[in-house]
């Protein structure tokens, strides 16, 4: 797949880019004056040497030879200085600007819906971030300021020779052609190479970052053949685009050596015949023309893998925008939302439509009302759509239709922590974060002291099992909480809702992976907490349910009965037939 040939031309994205650059214009405009001064003074050396040879080191004037090479010296040291300068003025805004557009890109996919997580794959976010951004600093520390440089450099080098001896400029210059031909075909090639590049690199993350997240499956199953099998591929796609570019590089560069003999020799061959002919010496000119020609084709063999540097970094740009300008994104509340300390707890869904894909309706019109205090339970089959009711209570997800009010206010119209400060859940699937037990029940929030958090582990006697961790609180946990049981990652869950106290609860099977001694140890925590509280409970244990206010079954999205365990065993409907199906077979799922 080649790349668009729009995408270079594209001065739009561009403009975009480099409006990250605003706030570094002094680098910016730093680089820009020293470009322009490299440029002017690079014809000066082959000036200086022609002078020395043909006016000092022929006439033998020794003394002048001494000050003219003193001079040179010093314009060599002057010249070091600006590059060093011009290099790290590019860098430096190159780096700022990457600094900058991956905390707007991160900050984005913070608040990006969960529905685009659902369907972009963790790896290729990771490269927008990390390896795409990257390819955007290249715009500026080897693209376009350093391309308008190498472009000044070489017009004031072509104005001196021209200046110099028209005519031998224009021998020199017999070879160029092929230069030119050479450089756009070597530019066509290494393009379509690095866009090759850089989707075998998404795919390699994406795929390394899935297989190490679900390696236990990878494993369990012994698949490890069939997975390397796949890695293979990906990798040899990835090595056979890189060696594609290798062997464009390989070509080009001994061209670009082969068109520079060939002028040389046209030079010596051109100034021989002129000494020849007027019986002059043509050697200060012969040195100033083969400096020239070396001052030429330096930048001339880089710049097509300039442009092409900078063609990748807009491409890259490109990749990153569509990630900044995603519209499936939570907005920040504005200035006036509503933002409650507390809430009583009400909730009512008033006939909630919700699809994760258009057109496949996953809630048909779902409504039900909460009285602040009670305790609703939602059972129903797996994919009846219970754990996407508390999903959407949190503004993890936009619906389609109908409301959703907390107190009588649209969640819509809350500001977002406020909200999510008074709803917390604990989820089937514990995420812990690496770092230390207190990090991950605290998530780093300094508002929360450690006698807090002790005094919750107390609450559900987890206290005395943390302290026998080596460390005790601060005990890293490793990544994803590798190094606790499903059942202690889940508990440690139950601490962090305790510590910051909402109005309203929500367990999602909370207890489905916790074992029976386990269950026993946090029911009673499970009770002091959900009391006064509005709370959610979705459970598959039926018999953990029955004290519930109410409860709500779902079937394929739609609300099939509601009532107390009392109730819909007298009605003889699906909740009694779920009741009936556990309690003959104490293992099935619901």
């Amino acid at each position: 797949m080649t790349a668009p040939k729009k995408t270079f031309f594209d001065f739009a994205l561009l403009k975009r880019v480099f409006r990250y650059a605003a706030p570094y214009k002094r680098q910016f405009y730093l680089s820009v004056v020293l470009a322009i001064l490299l440029a002017l003074i690079t014809p000066v050396r082959p000036l200086l040497i022609k002078v020395t040879v043909n006016e000092y080191i022929s006439n033998e004037m020794a003394a002048m030879l001494i000050n003219i090479t003193l001079i040179q010296i010093g314009l060599i040291l002057v010249e070091t200085g600006m590059r060093f300068l011009f290099s790290y003025a590019t860098a430096l805004l190159g780096q700022s600007v990457v600094k900058d557009m991956r905390i707007a890109t991160y900050k984005k996919i913070m608040h990006l819906n969960l529905s685009q997580f659902d369907k972009t794959p963790i790896g290729t976010l990771t490269t927008r971030t990390i390896n795409d951004i990257e390819s955007i600093n290249d715009i500026f520390s080897d693209g376009l300021v350093p391309i308008i440089a190498d472009l000044l450099s070489i017009a004031c080098v072509l104005t001196y020779m021209f200046i110099s001896d028209w005519q031998l400029t224009l021998i020199a210059l017999i070879p160029f052609p092929i230069m030119i031909i050479g450089t756009y075909y070597f530019k066509e090639s290494i393009n379509r190479s690095f866009h090759k590049v850089r989707n075998a690199v998404a795919a390699l993350n994406a795929f390394v970052q899935e297989h190490l997240t679900g390696m236990a499956v990878v494993q369990a199953f012994a698949a490890e053949e069939r997975e390397m099998d796949k890695f293979k591929k990906i990798n040899r796609e990835h090595r056979d685009a890189n060696i594609k570019a290798i062997f464009a590089y390989s070509v080009f560069f001994p061209l670009v050596e082969i068109v520079l003999a060939l002028s040389i020799g046209l030079v010596v061959w051109w100034t021989s015949k002129e000494a020849l002919n007027l019986h002059e010496s043509q050697q200060g000119t012969v040195i100033s023309f083969i400096l020239c020609l070396n001052l030429l084709f330096r930048p001339l063999r880089m710049i097509a893998d300039k442009f092409n540097v900078l063609q990748m970094g807009i491409i890259a740009s490109e990749r990153v925008f569509k990630v900044l300008d995603n519209p499936d994104f939570t907005p920040e509340s504005p200035a006036d939302a509503y933002k409650p300390d507390t809430v009583k707890g009400k909730i009512d869904f008033d006939k909630v439509v919700f699809e994760y894909t258009p057109g496949v309706p996953v809630l048909k019109e779902v409504s039900f009302s909460v009285n602040p205090g009670e305790t609703i339970a939602i059972v129903g089959r797996t994919g009846s759509g219970k754990t996407t009711i508390i999903s959407l209570l949190n503004r993890l997800y936009h619906i389609q239709g109908g409301s959703i009010r907390i107190d009588g206010v649209d969640i819509e119209q809350f500001d977002l922590d406020a909200l999510r400060k008074n709803v917390g859940v604990v989820l089937q699937d514990v995420f812990l974060f690496s770092g230390s037990v207190m990090d991950n029940i605290t998530l780093r929030n300094p508002e929360i002291s450690r006698e807090k958090v002790i005094e919750a582990a107390k609450l559900i006697e987890m206290h005395e099992f943390i302290m026998r961790l080596p460390g005790g609180y601060d005990y890293n946990v490793m990544e994803r909480g590798a190094t606790l049981s499903l059942g202690q990652r889940q508990l440690l869950s139950f601490i962090r809702a305790m510590l910051y106290n909402p109005s309203i609860l929500i367990l999602d099977e909370a207890t489905s992976s916790v074992d029976t001694e386990s269950e026993q140890l946090i029911q009673h925590a499970i009770d002091t907490l959900i009391k006064g509280r509005t709370s959610i409970v979705i459970a598959h244990r039926l018999s953990t349910i029955r004290k519930a206010h109410k409860i709500l079954v779902l079937d394929k999205g739609e609300v099939k009965e509601m009532g107390t365990h009392e109730e819909l065993m007298q009605l003889k409907g699906h909740y009694a037939k779920l009741h009936e199906m556990q309690f003959e077979n104490p293992e099935a799922a619901i």
